[in-house]
């Protein structure tokens, strides 16, 4: 609690009673939160879209065995993506670890890939330490930290002296900024570019004040990576849309066009489509993630917002060409584009440039909305026009099934961070997709969680049926035998609706 993990969504059994009796007392204290899920995968993913929006952990519970095994998708989703979560996990008594017990596997050795602390606690170690170093894993590396208790370990009484932990003392505050010679290298290599593009990614999320104030300096369209769409608006006059085979020929334009390209916080995932044989300057706060797949002009270690504040008042005397004109022609090409596809029918219901287009109207300009994988991928990021929502995504995982559950980890994070107290929640999927973790509806109504769920049913497996025909395979298995989920809705207490027309 004190390092503010205070959400948990998970599923007690055989072997976390002990542990779960301890989320059950603080709950009633009104300390914490639980959300009893159906699937463990739910579970992770959920707190895989709690920290997504937040960038802070919430907690995800499993028993041993199967249990632990079920978290493991949604604790890869965000462990690729840099989200940090807190895995807790019950384990067999400590006197049958090895020989074969009832659920009992390696789980230290299971985890060790996805998590980047997992410890077990046993009788005799220092267990607020554990938990202190767990969170400030979980947190300073925005990733997966595992905490694994033995059952007879979870029921041992704690001394009278026992103290919990606290960040305290345990965490820096910091803003790494580049030396000033490289500063003044980057300044002067973007006075020489005549059509620079910044292209940003998720790493740059909470720099977009400086993103954007930088942006007007030097008069440069911004593009987003699919990841960071959302994170400008696709009103404000400087936006080019996301970049990418998910994105607008706006972008591909800017990109295609450019003479430098200002890649902030992008890992460079090949989905994106940044073009490696242009100039490249590359700032990022993780050494890491530069020049990671190939060598660039300019790589740049240090914190974003930091960093563009230094580079504009470095820029001061620039005087860049005006690409505003031309951004608004290409903005309006493509608008003219959507809007003659609203008409499309083939007879088969509501087509994608439709469904966005009033989606686009009708969501609130704050609202945060969790979208999955397939066609529903593709369609959004080209045809969802953002205001001032935020956007979750399983991306580098790409994980099919991702937005039902995220969504219900961004409500309760809208009950517990007061920056998104109150903002609407939405979540957008195609049929298969939601198909995966469909029973967790009825979690969301057991806990009241007023969320909208917009579900594109086609049918099928859509995007696989359209890579078959691509590659000349025949369509095979690609078809889904769906009930009606409107009518399941229903039966769980929601509002279901099925719409037709458009």
């Amino acid at each position: 609690e004190n390092w503010g993990v205070t959400t948990v969504f998970g599923m007690g059994g055989h072997s976390n009673l002990g542990l779960a009796d301890a989320i059950r007392r603080r709950t009633i204290d009104g300390k914490m939160s639980f959300y009893g899920i159906r699937h463990e995968g739910a579970a992770s993913f959920a707190c895989s879209g709690y920290a997504k929006l937040t960038g802070q952990p919430a907690a995800c519970l499993a028993i041993a065995g199967p249990g632990a095994t079920n978290l493991m998708t949604g604790l890869w989703d965000a462990r690729v993506d840099r989200a940090p979560v807190l895995a807790l996990t019950g384990q067999v008594q400590v006197q049958v670890f090895g020989p074969g017990a009832f659920q009992d596997i390696d789980l230290a050795a299971a985890f060790a890939p996805v998590a980047s602390f997992s410890k077990s606690v046993f009788e005799r170690s220092k267990h607020a330490e554990i938990a202190n170093l767990a969170c400030k894993a979980a947190i300073n590396h925005r990733d997966v930290a595992h905490l694994i208790f033995p059952d007879d370990v979870q029921t041992q009484v704690a001394a009278d002296d026992a103290k919990a932990g606290s960040p305290e003392g345990r965490l820096s505050v910091s803003s790494i900024i580049p030396d000033s010679n490289s500063l003044d290298a980057v300044a002067n290599k973007i006075r020489r570019a005549d059509r620079p593009l910044i292209i940003v990614g998720f790493g740059a999320r909470e720099a977009m004040n400086e993103v954007t104030a930088f942006a007007e300096r030097i008069n440069a369209p911004v593009a987003t990576t699919f990841k960071a769409k959302g994170q400008i608006s696709d009103h404000q006059p400087l936006a080019a849309g996301a970049l990418g085979r998910s994105g607008t020929p706006i972008a591909s334009w800017f990109m295609n066009e450019c003479d430098l390209v200002i890649a902030l916080g992008s890992s460079f995932s090949n989905h994106t489509g940044i073009e490696s044989k242009k100039p490249i300057i590359q700032i990022d706060f993780d050494v890491a993630q530069l020049a990671r797949f190939h060598s660039i002009e300019m790589p740049v270690q240090g914190e974003i917002g930091a960093t563009l504040t230094a580079l504009v008042s470095r820029l001061e005397d620039y005087s860049p060409a005006d690409q505003t004109g031309e951004l608004a022609e290409r903005c309006k090409i493509w608008r003219d584009e959507k809007a003659s596809r609203l008409a499309d029918d083939n007879g088969k219901g509501v087509n994608s440039a439709s469904d966005f287009a009033v989606i686009s109207e009708s969501v609130p300009d704050d609202a945060v909305i969790a979208v999955d994988i397939g066609n529903t991928t593709y369609t959004y990021g080209r045809y969802f026009e953002c205001k001032n929502q935020s956007v979750l995504m399983s991306g580098y995982l790409g994980s099919i099934g991702f937005a039902f559950p995220a969504a219900m980890g961004a409500w309760a994070a809208t009950q517990d961070v007061e920056k998104y107290r109150g903002r609407k929640v939405i979540s957008v999927s195609g049929d298969g997709g939601f198909g995966q973790y469909a029973w967790e509806f009825n979690t969301a109504v057991k806990y009241g969680m007023n969320t909208t769920h917009i579900l594109l049913n086609n049918g099928q497996l859509g995007k696989i049926s359209k890579e078959q025909r691509a590659g000349d395979w025949p369509v095979w298995q690609t078809d889904l035998h769906n009930p009606s989920f409107a009518a399941i809705a229903r039966a769980c207490g929601g509002h279901g609706k099925i719409v037709k027309k458009a």
